[in-house]
């Protein structure tokens, strides 16, 4: 194996080892993909001021993030199927995440249980990423499962009451179960090392809903389920009742515009993410990168701003933290160490991200993330 050096590497290993459609459903945005593209294009215009002569010595990237201690301002994001990138993936990430000493959120469609992730990360709590199902008394019982895994942080994500359409899921088959067509099982049969993996685990479907609702006992019915489940009524009054039934740390997850942002205040949330789903949903909708100073500027005083969405380095990180994200989330990129390497994939790709992080915070003469602002960026060419 050649030298890994960044996080493109780990990609392109990554889609030779993972099967085409879930590598696909991990790589891939809403119709033309503007959206997702834009998220990591957007960073690359944010220019960097160089500082010499500055005493590098003694640097730190520790902050917080709703109050927590984290080793840099990066969380690994909650992202579905996760398990089926590598076998056991989300308890993989989370134990590299737990190493690494930063956040891991767990998707409510991982295939890897709440109950899986507790018993592996012993007692450094993981969050929880909660879709809001027209079920609600699975809701409930899901919000009190998070409780009993000790999670420190639920995650509400708001932006996927309806799904967005993505051509090449529609194009692999890409369902819940997966389609298992001839096409399917060839591409599987090439990839031999995740082959062997997932004939090692038993955790290969919905870990968090088959066997807790009724009627869901295996993959065939969870189909059905999931299909009338995602709820488009789900409303601000929403989250008063999950705000009250969980009781803890509350994050709002998809968030783009002020006025949303205000509403995201006034729920009494903790922190809101400035996120549009990794470019999976609204294409056509802006930047993560491009919407978040608007909404720092409106309501970073009032409530702890983080966004997502393009993080492809530790200076994509840096330049997020400059326009005044107190923390940022990784999705696509710990997913390409997964399936590169699985938990040892995940570390490389905490340990690019932070050693970027830390030497691009030094050269912009820097030594303590809690004092990266705007002026290390150079006028003009960040979005205000």
């Amino acid at each position: 194996m050649s030298v890994i050096t960044n996080i493109e590497d780990l990609r392109v290993i990554a889609q030779k080892r993972v099967p085409r459609m879930f590598y696909d459903y991990a790589d891939s945005g809403s119709w033309t993909e503007s959206t997702y593209r834009a998220n990591s294009d957007d960073f690359q215009a944010i220019k960097l001021r160089q500082r010499v002569a500055v005493n590098m010595e003694n640097r730190s990237t520790a902050t917080t993030m709703i109050g927590q201690k984290v080793a840099m301002p990066v969380a690994i994001a909650p992202t579905g199927l996760t398990g089926m990138q590598h076998a056991d993936g989300e308890i993989k990430a989370a134990r590299a995440a737990k190493k690494f000493g930063i956040p891991f959120t767990l998707s409510t469609m991982s295939i890897c249980s709440i109950e899986d992730v507790a018993k592996e990360t012993g007692s450094h709590p993981f969050w929880f990423q909660l879709y809001v199902m027209k079920d609600r008394d699975f809701i409930e019982r899901l919000i009190d499962r998070a409780k009993a895994a000790n999670c420190s942080a639920l995650v509400l994500t708001m932006d996927l009451q309806i799904l967005g359409q993505r051509h090449k899921d529609l194009k692999n088959g890409l369902s819940a179960p997966p389609k298992l067509t001839i096409a399917n099982i060839l591409n599987m049969m090439t990839k031999p090392r995740w082959g062997l993996g997932m004939l090692g685990t038993k955790r290969h479907g919905f870990g968090n809903i088959v066997g807790h609702v009724k009627g869901v006992e295996n993959m065939g019915s969870l189909s059905e389920w999931t299909a009338k489940q995602f709820d488009p009524a789900l409303n601000w009054g929403d989250v008063e009742w999950i705000k009250k039934r969980w009781g803890g740390k509350l994050i709002i997850k998809g968030i783009q515009d002020v006025e949303d942002a205000r509403l995201a205040v006034n729920s009494g949330a903790d922190a809101l993410i400035v996120s549009n789903h990794g470019g999976r949903q609204l294409d056509g909708a802006q930047s993560s990168i491009h919407a978040l100073p608007p909404i720092v500027e409106a309501v970073g005083k009032e409530i702890e701003v983080h966004m997502d969405g393009g993080i492809r380095s530790g200076q994509d990180v840096l330049k997020a933290r400059a326009l005044g994200a107190q923390g940022t989330y990784i999705g696509r990129a710990f997913l390409y160490g997964l399936g590169a390497m699985g938990e040892e994939g995940v570390t490389k790709t905490l340990e690019i991200i932070h050693k970027e992080l830390d030497l691009t915070m030094a050269f912009c003469g820097r030594t303590l993330m809690d004092a990266v602002d705007k002026s290390i960026l150079l006028p003009g060419t960040y979005p205000s």
